[in-house]
Formats: C-alpha cells, sequence, structure tokens
C-alpha cells in the first residue's frame, strides 16, 4: 500500500504500520520496475516505470525510518534493537538496488524528455551517488552501519552518577549550567569522567571507521575517503579547496569576534579566566530558561506558527494532531535532536530531548525548520527532491530559528532580550568550532594510518587556531584533545558538520533581511522551502536571494550587522 490509498488526515505516528522488509520481494519488485523502465519503448512507459520504482523506493525508506525514530525512541527496545540490525545488514544491499536505477536513469534514450518533467538535478545526483557505491563494498558498508551503531548506543546508554544521582547525557545538561560555578566544574568533570572511561572503546570505533572508509575509498578508485564523503553528502557543485577558503575566512573574520565575545563573558561573569565549563554559561545572572511545561512550551509553538503565516500553521496543526513530535528527554532515548521524514504518510518527525534549558527552545524551532520544508516540498515524485543536500537543509532550520524571534516572549518572558543576544552570539561562536570539526576530518582522512593518539593532537592543535579561548583547567583527558569525541557527525555522518557552517552563513542573511522587510524574507524563504531538493546548493543560495559563502568577502560582509547589534547591547542590562 501507498500513500495514495491511505487517508492520511486522522492517521497518527501511532498509526503507522512497521513491517520489515523482506529483501528477496523488495529485489524482485525492483527489478520488475526496473525491466520495464529500461525495456521502454518511450518516455511516456518509461514513467509510468517510474512509479513503480519510486514506490518501492518510497516503501523502503518508510520502514527504515520508521524503525530508526522508534529504535532511537527507546534503543533497550529489544524488537527495534533488532530490526535496526536488519537494516544495518540490508540497507547497502538495497544501495545497490538504487544504483542500478540510477545507471538505467543515465543511460534512458529518452533523458532530455525526462529531465525535461523532473528536472536536470535528478540525473546530477544520480551521477554523484554512482560514484559512492560498487558490489564490490557491500560487506565494508554493512560494517560501517555496525559501527556508527555501535557509537550510537554508548552514549545513548550512558549513566553518569553525579551527587547521589544518575543523569544521561542530556539530563545532565542543567547541572552543567548551574549558576553554581562548583557545580558546573563538578558535572562537567563527571561528564567527561564517562568519555575517558570509553575512550579506548571510542577511538577504537573511529579507528576502525577510518581505516574502514579508506578502503571503501580505494575500492571505489579514488585516493581517500574524503572524496567519497563529498560524494555521500552529494556536493555537486563546490569542492574541499572552496571549503578550504570558507574556512579561512572563518578564521580570518569570526575567530576574533567569537574571541572577544568570550571576553565579555568572562567580564560579565566577573571571573579571572573563562574555563570551558564557562562556556555556556553566559550571563551571572543565569541563562535564560524556557517558561512552562513542555506541552504549555508545545502550544505556545503552535500559537507561534500560527500567527507567522498559514503555511507553517497548516505545518504545525498536522505535526501536533498526527503525534509527530518526540521531545522529552527520557532513559534509554538516543542523544540529540533530529528531523526525518516518513513519505508514505507524508510524515515530517521531529525528535528531540527537552531538559529544561533553552536549547529546548532552539532544537524546536530548528528541527521545525526541517519539517516544515520537507512539508513543504512533499508533493515531489522522487525522495531527493524531499530534501535537499544537507548544506542547504540546513538554511531552513537555522533561519527558521531566526524568523520565529518575534514569538521569543511566550517563551521566555522577560529573558526575552537576554535569550536574543546569547541565540545571536552563540550562533557566531559556533562557527570557529563549525569549521575546525570540519578540517579534522580533512586532516584524518588525509592520514588514514595516523594513531588515536595523533588523531588527538591533530585536534588539540585545531582547538588552539579556532577556539584560542579554551581552557580545559587541567582535565587530563581533553588536554589530551579528547573533546570531539562527544561529536556524532564525526562517527555517524562523515564530512556533514561543514553544512551547519555554511548554513549559519546564510540565515545570518535572513535574519538581516528579516528586520528591514519581513515579506520579502519569507517569501524568498518560502520559495527556499518549496523547491525542496530540485535544485544544487549554490544553486538554491541563488534562488532565495543570498550571497555564496564561498565568495572571498560574503562572510566579513555578513557578520557586519550582527557585530554591530551585538556591540550595540551594554552587558549591564543583563
Amino acid at each position: 500500500m501507498n500513500r495514495t490509498t491511505l487517508n492520511l488526515t486522522n492517521t497518527t505516528f501511532d498509526d503507522f504500520r512497521y513491517s520489515r522488509p523482506n529483501m528477496a520481494d523488495v529485489s524482485q519488485e525492483f527489478e520488475k520496475h526496473l525491466s520495464i523502465f529500461e525495456n521502454a519503448t518511450d518516455a511516456v512507459k518509461q514513467q509510468e516505470a517510474l512509479a513503480g520504482i519510486v514506490a518501492v523506493r518510497e516503501e523502503f525508506g518508510s520502514m527504515f525510518n520508521l524503525c530508526y525514530v522508534r529504535h532511537t525512541s527507546n534503543t533497550a527496545d529489544p524488537f527495534y534493537e533488532a530490526e535496526n540490525q536488519y537494516f544495518d545488514e540490508h540497507s547497502p544491499s538495497f544501495e545497490a538496488l538504487n544504483n542500478r536505477f540510477f545507471q538505467a536513469l543515465l543511460s534512458s534514450p529518452f533523458r532530455e524528455v525526462l529531465a525535461e518533467k523532473y528536472g536536470n538535478h535528478l540525473f546530477i545526483l544520480a551521477e554523484v551517488s554512482l560514484k559512492t557505491f560498487q558490489p564490490s563494498i557491500l560487506e565494508d558498508l554493512k560494517q560501517e552501519n555496525a559501527l556508527s551503531t555501535e557509537y550510537t548506543k554508548i552514549k545513548a546508554r550512558a549513566k553518569v552518577d553525579f551527587e547521589g544521582n544518575s543523569y544521561n547525557l542530556s539530563s545532565l545538561l542543567p547541572i552543567e549550567l548551574s549558576d553554581d560555578r562548583t557545580t558546573r566544574k563538578n558535572a562537567t568533570t563527571a561528564k567527561w569522567g564517562f568519555y575517558a572511561d570509553n575512550a579506548e572503546a571510542i577511538e577504537n570505533i573511529f579507528d576502525q571507521m577510518v581505516k574502514l572508509r579508506h578502503s571503501i575509498a580505494q575500492k571505489l578508485g579514488f585516493r581517500n575517503f574524503t572524496e567519497v564523503g563529498y560524494a555521500r553528502m552529494h556536493r555537486s557543485d563546490y569542492t574541499p579547496d572552496m571549503v578550504a577558503n570558507f574556512r579561512r575566512q572563518v578564521r580570518e573574520h569570526i575567530v576574533p569576534i567569537a574571541s572577544d565575545l568570550y571576553e565579555r563573558q568572562r567580564k560579565r561573569l566577573g571571573i579571572k579566566a573563562l574555563k570551558h565549563y564557562d562556556e555556556d554559561y553566559k550571563f551571572s545572572s543565569g541563562n535564560p530558561k524556557p517558561i512552562g511545561t513542555p506541552e504549555q512550551i508545545v502550544a505556545n509553538a503552535a500559537k507561534m506558527y500560527h500567527e507567522l503565516s498559514p503555511d507553517t500553521d497548516d505545518f504545525f496543526t498536522r505535526m501536533q494532531e498526527a503525534k509527530l513530535m518526540d521531545l522529552v528527554n527520557r532513559d534509554g532515548k538516543a542523544t540529540g535532536g533530529y528531523c526525518t521524514y516518513i513519505s508514505k504518510y507524508e510524515a515530517p518527525y521531529i525528535f528531540s530531548n527537552f531538559n529544561g534549558t533553552s536549547g529546548d527552545i532552539d532544537v524546536l524551532t530548528h528541527e521545525a525548520g526541517h519539517a516544515f520544508q520537507v512539508w513543504s516540498s512533499r508533493n515531489f515524485l522522487f525522495e531527493e527532491y524531499h530534501w535537499p543536500t544537507a548544506d542547504a537543509a540546513e538554511i531552513h532550520s537555522m533561519s527558521m530559528e531566526f524568523f520565529t524571534w518575534p514569538w521569543m516572549h511566550l517563551f521566555f518572558g522577560p529573558q526575552t532580550n537576554k535569550y536574543h543576544f546569547m541565540h545571536l552570539a552563540g550562533a557566531i561562536q559556533f562557527l570557529p568550532y563549525g569549521v575546525a570539526v570540519d578540517e579534522f576530518q580533512h586532516i584524518v582522512y588525509e592520514k588514514p594510518d595516523m594513531t588515536p593518539a595523533e588523531r588527538n593532537a591533530v585536534w588539540r592543535e585545531l582547538e588552539k587556531t579556532y577556539l584560542p579561548q579554551r581552557d580545559y583547567d587541567g582535565i587530563e583527558h581533553l588536554e589530551m584533545g579528547r573533546f570531539w569525541h562527544k561529536q556524532s557527525h564525526i562517527f555517524n555522518s562523515p564530512f556533514y558538520y561543514i553544512d551547519y557552517a555554511l548554513a549559519q552563513i546564510c540565515a545570518f542573511q535572513f535574519w538581516v533581511k528579516d528586520r528591514s522587510d519581513h515579506d520579502a524574507a519569507w517569501g524568498d524563504y518560502l520559495r527556499l522551502c518549496r523547491a525542496g531538493g530540485s535544485q544544487s546548493f549554490l544553486n538554491l543560495v541563488k534562488l532565495a536571494n543570498l550571497k555564496s559563502p564561498f565568495d572571498d568577502g560574503c562572510v566579513k560582509s555578513v557578520v557586519g550587522e550582527i557585530q554591530d547589534y551585538l556591540n550595540s547591547v551594554e552587558d549591564s542590562k543583563f
């Protein structure tokens, strides 16, 4: 059954039926429609065959994502633990089917007609995807999936004992932001004690990942994994050299601004030296915290999206009615936040770990930006067009954080101005870290034979370049360069992290435009969302009337107005 035969109006997430795909049946059905496509005598018949291929892909993808949501919601559930393992083992086989589909698509004698109907970007994505797979790496991909799952489980099942209580990594965060500095230090030390206890296991997982990914790259005919990583991210219009130039701009123009902001913070806090456990504690009066229960936060979000636009009102109403959000932290739940899409039910799904900090609002608006985008482009036939590449996708999420600024009083009341300052300053301070993560990965995959200790040393040197304020107060685990162990993207989504930095520069542009002409800014944003993944990153940036982050001078020009805003705020008001 596909979505065209489902009544989506009254269905909720609880009604979404999961059924493990039988790979033999999936392959048989896929091959049937692919054979029709390859032997079609005209473009119309090929389009009919494409509908069948899309239905098979949609069913498999929907079951994969449904399993992913239910597994990450409770990593201790034995049923979905087994189902997740099944997908770890069989997703590469499905990738092999997609590989054959892409080859057939590119070889179609009616390619021009199909490109006219579906857009040429589908063919560009097919060409990029073909670079990342061949049958000889099937077992390697299974092993890579298994290693990724192993890392996720270590973090999801963390237990940190602190002052007589047991915490997971998400629930400990409010303690790390305590108004009492000693408590912050001790809570942070306890968290890193968990990572220290698991350091050998984490480094072993990553060492296996790096060597495995290098082997995959060589089997695919590449010098190292960097080229494979870029192709996996479907980057078609920029190169590692362009990214390196972007990092240079951040190093030259953002690092000094971020350093000044940390110095302002030190003075606000009235301390002699800013330590790593102080960095996220922004004000001596305490960080702004959201008002109300999670249910009240969602109710206020509904009011916000109702007032923002008719489109966001329809979208968020559906998210509530269909129970498409799992927001609150609990034991056994995977860390972090994400948005995925279950296409069979036209259902975006938001996952987060509310813990009573301002991050609850950040993650809600961020993931709602992703969800609204995929909701806006859900009518595209191909899944490749439901989402853009991650670099463009993060523009939607990060910009939504800024478009919702006028409603932050619903969540922070009299602390709204404090939140605005912290949010904008935090976005600036994120950029150096974001590009440090990216440069770390480029170095690691350039030299895959480095030892774990050598990788740690690389990270520590990058911190000194991009995060010169960082003072670990003698914690040996961090002084050794192991902070990166916490960053899931490095393990599970290699080369993803730069997308946040690129998108942040674009989101800053929306912040500037929204302050001067909301209607124009929102129109550009809505057009961007509706385009989905039908164009490349740089073409989508152009479509939204934004400057490319890669252009020399872009970073400097974008942050000027932001710096003026931050400098206009008197720290004494906090």
